[in-house]
């Protein structure tokens, strides 16, 4: 993966735009947690329907109205132990899961007068509560003298080990990053898990015992899926999507030109983020979430000009409205129907050329005419994809699955971003992670 920034060839980038205190108030916590009286207002708000269509516009199915009531009536542990029983990374998804689009959306309150329960919210006020409480509320059936590999230690993968180690297997999770966590740890803005919360809790999560974690074990390199298939009684694949696609356009190889995922790595693992370079220009290939939380994030770090630029309209982005609106909020510049032809600079980028784009009705297409931006800095956000497929059978540029996780052959499961099926979501992966686990389970004891 190229380095987020190329400073000897990139004269427009620079480190120290902001001082420290402006950069520790940009960075500060998204929404603020909850104090306890505002927990117990914003829970008096639910009507806990019957047959809640909350629950089901939630991935992971959690009790959404029993919580709330739980919360309302003053036993805030109660509802996390309700959240985590469907969602053992609720903490998390209390904070980046889309709610507005999935359970806020589906909210009565909000069909009734624009404003849902604030459940996003009530989730991290419990499951905080509960994960700042010593011991770890679940415990370990007896031990079946099974063994199972996770390779790929973010939601998918912790889900599923932690599963799996309920049901008592001995779990060994590999990763091939110095930290556990995925995109949780390496990929979304900083803004949105501050105080190293994606660590916290994967350090929790794992209390529940019989997880071993091996880092830096990368599958197709120190790991061979046949070794490991030969090694332990089931394998769980939940690798995520490590490679990034390119532009193939002219200029692409010029310094100031790398991803976005690159860049968010470097900034989510800095220790000082008044030394993160950053460009006075920068632009924003992508319309998803990786292009708006590298784009805010640029524009935090004291970016003069921020652009996304995205291929098709507004209504065809993978980033949530409130995501759009956000980015807006902080300044950024949405520039809609474009899309790059080239990048122009004398070894590094000084301008990105694009070309406004149409559908005509027999799919996108380039009109002809072509608008220049200064740009000293360009990050590409326009998908990812899988590194290895291990040999398994795909379904377009991820492994084939059916059912709850199952791969073309037997004893291989896979969930999370590198499987088929379902939306790259947090929320989704540690659905698709417990669930293969439970498969996992039922077929080594045989109830399945």
């Amino acid at each position: 993966m190229s380095s987020p920034v190329n400073t000897p060839m990139t004269p427009g980038i620079a480190a120290d735009r902001l001082p420290h205190d402006t950069l520790d108030d940009n960075f500060s916590d998204l929404h603020a947690p909850l104090a306890p009286h505002e927990a117990s207002v914003a829970a008096d708000r639910c009507y806990f329907c019957h047959d809640a269509p909350c629950i089901t516009a939630c991935p992971t199915s959690i009790d959404i109205p029993l919580f709330i009531r739980q919360i309302s009536t003053g036993t805030p542990e109660a509802a996390a132990k309700t959240i985590f029983d469907s969602n053992i990374l609720g903490g998390m998804c209390a904070r980046v899961c889309p709610t507005e689009e999935l359970c806020e959306q589906a909210c009565v309150r909000e069909a009734a007068e624009g404003k849902p329960v604030e459940i996003g919210r009530l989730q991290r006020h419990a499951t905080d509560r509960l994960m700042a409480m010593q011991g770890h509320p679940y415990t370990r059936a007896p031990e079946t003298g099974k063994t199972v590999a996770v390779v790929g230690a973010g939601p998918a993968g912790l889900a599923c080990a932690h599963r799996l180690a309920m049901q008592g297997h001995a779990v060994t999770l590999y990763d091939a990053l110095p930290k556990p966590g995925g995109l949780n740890e390496y990929g979304i803005a900083a803004y949105k898990s501050t105080d190293d919360f994606a660590a916290r809790e994967a350090a929790w999560l794992m209390q529940i015992g019989g997880i071993t974690l091996q880092n830096g074990q990368r599958l197709g390199a120190e790991l061979a899926l046949d070794t490991l298939a030969d090694t332990f009684d089931a394998v769980f694949l939940g690798v995520g999507l490590g490679g990034v696609n390119a532009l193939r356009v002219a200029g692409e190889d010029m310094g100031g030109v790398t991803d976005a995922v690159g860049f968010i790595k470097e900034l989510r693992q800095s220790q000082d983020l008044a030394r993160l370079p950053i460009g006075r220009d920068v632009v924003v290939i992508g319309g998803g979430m990786t292009a708006v939380d590298a784009a805010v994030q640029s524009k935090l770090l004291g970016a003069q000009n921020v652009t996304i630029a995205y291929r098709r309209g507004r209504e065809s982005m993978g980033a949530s409205t409130y995501e759009q609106d956000l980015a807006a909020a902080k300044g950024v510049t949405l520039l809609f129907n474009a899309q790059p032809v080239a990048l122009h600079g004398n070894g590094a980028v000084r301008e990105i050329e694009l070309e406004y784009t149409a559908d005509d009705g027999t799919g996108l297409k380039g009109t002809g005419e072509t608008i220049r931006l200064k740009a000293d800095q360009v990050f590409k956000a326009i998908g990812q994809t899988l590194e290895t497929d291990a040999g398994l059978t795909l379904a377009g540029r991820k492994i084939a699955v059916t059912g709850p996780g199952r791969t073309s052959r037997a004893g291989i499961w896979a969930g999370g971003d590198c499987a088929s099926g379902g939306d790259d979501l947090t929320v989704t992966a540690v659905a698709e992670g417990r669930d293969a686990a439970m498969d996992i389970h039922a077929v080594l004891m045989g109830s399945n």
